[in-house]
């Protein structure tokens, strides 16, 4: 462009036309995830949901979290598989959101695209919208930009903001533990959306393994599993809530089971985890093994292999396993909860794992 030409927004590399482009491909699947609460349609400046809902509440609380997937975008960016990472972003929010015992209402988000490729974020906006249904909510809306300049043609991260709603005196929480309960696990699907930095720079740079290339261990290829998408409990977690006592639920994220654990359990109690009531799934291992990583690293880092615990009276316990089994959730009793001694934190884990 010589100086003496007009600038435009297109000549510095924001192309709105895909921007509109991207927002007619994704309508479709927004629309999959519909509630009867919500008013309008995808377009307008900000999502309406029907607040009048929620007067059959006495009390209703509002929950609300915001997260994003973390560098697992650039397993997808590399591999050209767009499809999936929407499935890890709903379940990042959501399930923190079902965790004080809300019902997921709606969610927005946040796509921040190096240049808008309408096939790709309808793509990233599709595994939204399915991670919605997975998670009983409706997508009332979201944001495409496109930064040129700051990101490459092919970057992209995505976010997201969700809310929820939980009668008060239905919240859960520390103050309902008591010593005695039953530490129930949930099983992961793999890795989920945390510790990607690690993993990347085990495998990936110090490794130098390919994601097309086929691991044993893992029965399939490296990229596969490392785009596995984040399994979503919320429907699972408010089936056990319906179904039998709940006391507290912890989704196991960054930080891994023992600090996420900790962040529900009253000063008074601890919570003690046998990990001789699983085996973590291939990759924990394999992560471990290529990069010499101490199994506490992992443990801070990774979820290995448990996504989310329920904390239930011990009577419920058979009722809880009998519906997470319904639902086809793999899930065990892992440990209890006692009281806390002198030199005890609020969770650790014990002993060796199975196999």
């Amino acid at each position: 462009m010589s100086e003496t030409t007009g600038a435009s927004y297109a000549a510095a590399g924001v192309d709105i036309e895909a921007g509109d482009r991207a927002v007619e491909l994704m309508k479709e699947w927004v629309r999959k995830t519909r509630r009867p609460e919500v008013l309008g349609g995808l377009g307008g400046f900000a999502g309406l949901f029907d607040a009048s809902a929620l007067k059959r509440y006495e009390r209703p609380l509002l929950a609300s979290a915001t997260d994003g997937v973390g560098t697992k975008v650039d397993i997808a960016r590399r591999l050209g598989v767009y499809d999936t990472i929407g499935h890890d972003l709903v379940a990042m929010v959501m399930d923190d959101i079902v965790v004080c015992g809300a019902e997921p209402l709606f969610m927005t988000d946040y796509i921040c695209v190096g240049k808008v490729h309408p096939e790709r974020v309808a793509a990233i906006v599709k595994g939204i919208a399915e991670g919605c249904v997975l998670a009983g909510c409706a997508l009332v809306g979201g944001e495409t930009a496109e930064h040129p300049g700051l990101l490459g043609e092919d970057d992209f991260d995505v976010a997201g903001a969700g809310t929820g709603v939980v009668e008060a005196d239905r919240l859960l929480g520390p103050d309902r533990i008591r010593k005695g309960d039953a530490v129930i696990a949930m099983a992961s699907s793999g890795l989920h959306s945390n510790g990607y930095s690690l993993v990347r720079h085990v495998l990936l740079d110090r490794a130098g393994l390919a994601l097309e290339s086929e691991v044993a261990e893992l029965g399939r290829t490296l990229g596969e599993e490392l785009l596995e998408p984040t399994k979503i409990y919320s429907l699972d977690c408010l089936a056990l809530t319906r179904t039998t006592e709940v006391h507290a639920f912890s989704h196991i994220t960054g930080g891994g089971l023992a600090a996420n654990l900790a962040r529900v359990i009253p000063d008074e109690l601890h919570a003690t985890v046998d990990r001789a009531t699983w085996t973590p799934g291939a990759v924990f291992d394999l992560v471990g093994k290529t990069g010499n990583v101490e199994r506490l690293e992992l443990e801070k880092t990774l979820n290995m292999g448990v996504g989310m615990i329920a904390i239930v009276p011990e009577g419920s316990t058979d009722v809880a396993l009998a519906t997470l089994a319904d639902r086809g959730v793999d899930a065990w009793v892992a440990g209890e909860i006692t009281d806390r001694g002198a030199k005890e934190t609020g969770a650790e884990l014990v002993g060796d794992y199975a196999g």
